[in-house]
């Protein structure tokens, strides 16, 4: 009878233990892994996305702990760092430049329990999301405010890829709207972050008339050169206003946190499924920073009216009848561009003298 009493009260005690383990492992916080293509001190690009996931942490604290690894060149670097995350215990992991789409989709056939998330790319999976800012919206008003202020925009351009191409041909066609006789002159400086390279690109637009200076690229530098050189220009990413309190028109700034927030909470749910998600100013996702008060009124009256048009959905900026720069109708009247159709533009539209990634 004591044998018996004694067995029951160890199955008993196995199974109160086995309840607190699974208790306690419901408890666990959810392991999020971030992989940036430059330093968390660009005051740019990944700048951004560390800023949002420090914002993730305060937002859920006890709830998440979050992993970043920086500076991951794209390519075979990135797959291995991927890999290691997801080998850590990450079970999200965001990945936030356009070359890490490929390495990103082959770690996730190995660990098909993790859900991944990639930034600008255009393939998903069953557990591969991916996402992406509106920024076209945000140079658009910039083109519209460069347009005004100048006949001669500079563009610093990183790589010939959708999303880069994509905002040239939003800036330029913001600033057509306004100013016919408008030109753009585009250097590739093949570099994500390099501010010795964007500080030379720069300096080299300048040198060939250019008054109004835009950026897709990640330092500050081009805002500082164009402080120094008593030009304008336009902040990428994040507001930095302070490298060039004169120069400064605006900043378009990057808002991570709402989509952050929103995909751990959907995997902590159970919710999560694969997306294209696409933010921009109607969900926060994308804002016009610091306008600087001494801009022309007419030109802040333009910023805002233009901004407020898109917010809106009133006026949206891939809208056709629009040609490319080789008189080809690309976008029909009437016609709005889908989301598929912009992740996948490969050309420049009427009026810019140039060739992809030359």
């Amino acid at each position: 009878m004591k044998t018996r009493i004694f067995r029951l009260l160890a199955v008993a005690a196995l199974a109160a233990g086995c309840t607190m383990s699974a208790a306690s492992a419901a408890e666990e916080p959810l392991k999020v892994g971030f992989v940036y293509v430059g330093p968390v001190g660009d005051h740019g690009w990944s700048y951004e996305h560390d800023r949002a996931r420090k914002e993730l942490e305060k937002a859920m604290p006890g709830k998440v702990v979050t992993t970043y690894v920086e500076n991951v060149a794209e390519g075979a670097d990135a797959e291995r760092v991927i890999t290691q995350l997801a080998k850590s215990g990450n079970k999200l992991i965001f990945t936030t430049s356009f070359g890490f789409m490929n390495p990103t989709l082959k770690v996730a056939k190995r660990f098909p329990n993790v859900v991944f998330e990639h930034a600008t790319g255009y393939k998903q999976a069953k557990n591969v999301g991916t996402y992406i800012q509106r920024a076209y919206e945000g140079r658009y008003v910039a083109g519209v405010a460069a347009g005004l202020l100048t006949n001669t925009i500079g563009y610093i351009a990183a790589f010939p890829i959708p999303e880069v191409m994509r905002d040239i041909d939003a800036t330029f066609m913001g600033a057509r709207s306004v100013n016919p006789n408008v030109k753009i002159k585009i250097v590739w400086a093949n570099t994500w972050y390099d501010p010795a390279k964007e500080t030379d690109a720069a300096n080299a637009l300048i040198d060939q008339g250019v008054d109004v200076l835009m950026q897709h690229t990640d330092s500050p530098a081009p805002m500082m050169v164009a402080e120094k050189r008593g030009i304008r220009a336009v902040g990428q990413a994040s507001d930095v206003s302070k490298f060039g309190p004169k120069a400064h028109i605006f900043s378009i700034v990057d808002n991570w946190e709402p989509h952050y927030q929103k995909s751990v909470q959907s995997v902590m749910d159970g919710t999560w499924k694969s997306q294209d998600y696409w933010g921009g100013f109607a969900e926060d996702v994308v804002k016009l920073g610091s306008i600087n008060d001494n801009l022309p009124q007419n030109v802040k009256d333009a910023i805002n009216t233009t901004y407020n048009k898109i917010k809106s959905g009133e006026f949206k900026p891939f809208t056709g009848p629009i040609k490319d720069n080789t008189g080809k109708e690309v976008v029909p009247a009437g016609h709005s561009m889908t989301d598929a159709e912009l992740a996948q533009i490969n050309w420049f539209v009427e009026g810019i003298d140039a060739t992809a990634g030359k």
